[in-house]
């Protein structure tokens, strides 16, 4: 793994089946203090190993061939894709997923699934399902340089994207990305804990800054 100092944008490459685990580190690390992770595994103690196994069955999904993972070169973050642009399929093991990884916690795994998938679009599209940064590279333009490596890709391809920003911070990152809300807006995981939904059409021009 390449050494990079802070405030470095490292290079990208493509995230294999031996990254699978460095992944779901990253997105662990990320999204601990989300609230909808909070919701999700409300035990501190339990939250990060349950929500990380949740988190890696949809990365080795999307790297064996659902989708496509890149990542920085330094191993400090991550963006996870899925391909919606044929008929979508379920991560292998998610069946066992319920009894033998989220146990008491089912019940809001299995909520966030149905409005999740009650509000996906249906049209063709990439789905961004997991963007994560380290805590220690926030703000230092990562999140960008990733999806604008993807973006590029998409736009030669006359491909849009969608994904679900957890909060307004991050909504407003993607609305710099071309990104704009979708009617309805939001998903409600709880009457305190939205999703917004965000679509890009193909073809957005990308901001001039990484930051």
């Amino acid at each position: 793994m390449s050494s990079t100092s802070p405030g470095t944008v490292p290079d990208l490459r493509t995230a294999t089946e031996q990254d699978i685990d460095l992944v779901a580190d990253i997105v662990a690390d990320a999204f601990l203090h989300l609230d909808v992770i909070r919701y999700l595994v409300p035990n501190p103690a339990r939250r990060r190993p349950v929500s990380r196994a949740w988190y890696r069955l949809y990365i080795a999904h999307a790297i064996t061939g659902a989708g496509h993972v890149t990542l920085t070169a330094d191993g400090t973050a991550a963006a996870v894709w899925f391909d919606r642009t044929g008929q979508p399929s379920e991560p292998d093991g998610y069946a066992k997923y319920p009894t033998e990884l989220a146990g008491d916690d089912l019940p809001q795994f299995q909520h966030l699934d149905a409005v999740m998938d009650a509000h996906h679009p249906s049209d063709a599209h990439w789905h961004l399902l997991f963007l994560a940064v380290r805590p220690r590279r926030w703000s230092q333009g990562l999140g960008s340089r990733l999806m604008d490596y993807t973006h590029a890709r998409l736009d030669a391809e006359d491909i849009p994207a969608y994904l679900e920003a957890t909060g307004e911070q991050n909504r407003a990152l993607y609305q710099r990305h071309g990104y704009t809300d979708m009617n309805p807006p939001t998903i409600a995981v709880t009457d305190q804990i939205p999703l917004y939904r965000m679509w890009r059409p193909a073809g957005q021009p990308e901001p001039h800054s990484t930051r």
